[in-house]
């Protein structure tokens, strides 16, 4: 009782009731008439019509506390009640009733209440203790050990196509990182015994790196053939007299939409980029997916598994020409987030985001919070080169077409937050699902 007196008359606010365990309600007209008060009875018909009202909820699984944003209200102070009870959260205008049930592992303590603030633009502001599960560890694109063993088949993830149809996997290993031959060479008192020796895997191999998987496609059914590119020219003489000649291309795309898909790196071996990529036990059927879901749970996994492995949280994210897309620290990946009423109006002009017309007025979903700098048309360029030049820094490669979607996904995020949210600093905050 004490923290929610204290945090009230910290914000000016006026405490009415003698009990607020285990219900806290916020009765708000305007900024400056902000004050709690006890629940009141509601007709039925009241709570009919949804109130269009932001609730914004970003729950920190591993520290055990909660932000919420409460909108502000409609333009001349209507009435509104707020209750904040330990599994749910509800608005209530005269006009209608917002309710979001929170997640069964989730539990608000309403008497916890603490920062309670008003932004003006973004709406009440106040932290809570929320007692919350960790969430399910996450599991690899690639399940090595069930997935060895079995018959494959791997699929556009765009349309469906068959890549690779029923290869038996025996060994499904992971690379090593980037820098392994330098790392030999510091460790060995002899000569580097893999100098010039190239991992490649064999016939019934997969090996797998940080956004990639390698693969041995010569006795594939299907065999993706790389495309060239336009003839560029070049000088063949002293005369400077020249003539047009192709020029060599290792891009694999898919025969159907004709996305690319990988790149050659020998004869026989090819590599396929996971955001593009879907594997599946050939006894299963191709999953459908939107297509900004399976990017984001695709580069979450990524980012998450590179953080816990090598210590690094701030990644290049770059096409395979090696041009940066996007600069992005990675804050933390235990958030749960809950909101109502996203905004859609990005979702008609992006066909990208079309998976959004399916949710319903409120969500939940596990997500990292990122930091992030656009580095499209010579943006940033500074501190691309500071980074670049940063060895802690860990690039992260993936197709040219899919960093432009990432950062389209990355973008509408960071536009839905309450604007209090959007920055960090220079950077821009935004949320990708698990």
């Amino acid at each position: 009782m004490s923290s929610v007196t204290g945090a009230c008359a910290a914000a000016g606010l006026l405490l009415v009731g003698p009990h607020v365990e285990p219900l806290l309600v916020l009765l708000t007209r305007a900024p400056r008439n902000l004050r709690l008060g006890p629940v009141r009875d509601w007709t039925p018909a009241m709570a009919a019509t949804a109130a269009e009202t932001r609730i914004f909820l970003e729950v920190r699984r591993q520290l055990q506390s909660a932000l919420l944003i409460l909108g502000e209200p409609k333009e001349g102070g209507m009435p509104m009640d707020i209750s904040i009870m330990p599994s749910s959260l509800q608005m209530k205008t005269p006009e209608g009733c917002t309710e979001i049930q929170l997640p069964a592992e989730v539990r608000l303590v309403p008497s916890s209440c603490r920062g309670l603030q008003f932004v003006t633009g973004d709406g009440l502001h106040l932290r809570l203790q929320a007692q919350a599960e960790l969430g399910t560890k996450l599991i690899s694109m690639f399940n090595q050990s069930s997935q060895a063993q079995e018959c494959c088949t791997f699929y556009c993830q765009s349309c469906g196509e068959v890549i690779i149809k029923d290869r038996k996997l025996l060994r499904v290993l992971p690379l090593p990182s980037e820098n392994w031959e330098a790392l030999v060479g510091e460790w060995c008192c002899h000569p580097d015994p893999f100098a010039n020796k190239p991992l490649h895997p064999q016939e019934n191999d997969c090996f797998i790196g940080d956004s990639f998987f390698l693969v041995n496609l010569r006795t594939s059914l299907w065999q993706p053939r790389p495309e060239l590119s336009p003839v560029e020219m070049c000088c063949v003489s002293s005369d400077n007299h020249c003539k047009l000649e192709p020029k060599a291309n290792t891009k694999v795309i898919c025969k159907r939409c004709k996305v690319m898909l990988g790149e050659t790196v020998s004869s026989e071996t090819t590599k396929f980029y996971m955001t593009e990529i879907i594997i599946q036990s050939s006894e299963r059927s191709f999953p459908i997916i939107p297509r900004s879901q399976f990017v984001q749970s695709v580069i979450t996994q990524c980012l998450v598994q590179l953080s816990s492995a090598r210590s690094t949280f701030r990644f290049r994210i770059q096409g395979q020409d090696d041009k940066v897309y996007i600069l992005l620290w990675l804050l933390n990946s235990d958030s749960l987030v809950i909101e109502s009423l996203r905004n859609s109006k990005y979702i008609k002009k992006f066909p990208l985001l079309e998976d959004t017309l399916k949710a319903d007025s409120s969500s939940a979903w596990s997500a990292i919070k990122v930091l992030y700098q656009p580095c499209i048309k010579s943006r940033n360029e500074r501190l691309v080169s500071l980074w670049e030049s940063d060895i802690s820094v860990h690039p992260l490669t993936l197709p040219s077409a899919t960093c432009l979607e990432l950062l389209l996904i990355l973008s509408r995020s960071n536009a839905n937050l309450p604007s209090s949210l959007c920055h960090m600093n220079s950077f821009q905050v935004a949320f990708l699902k698990m």
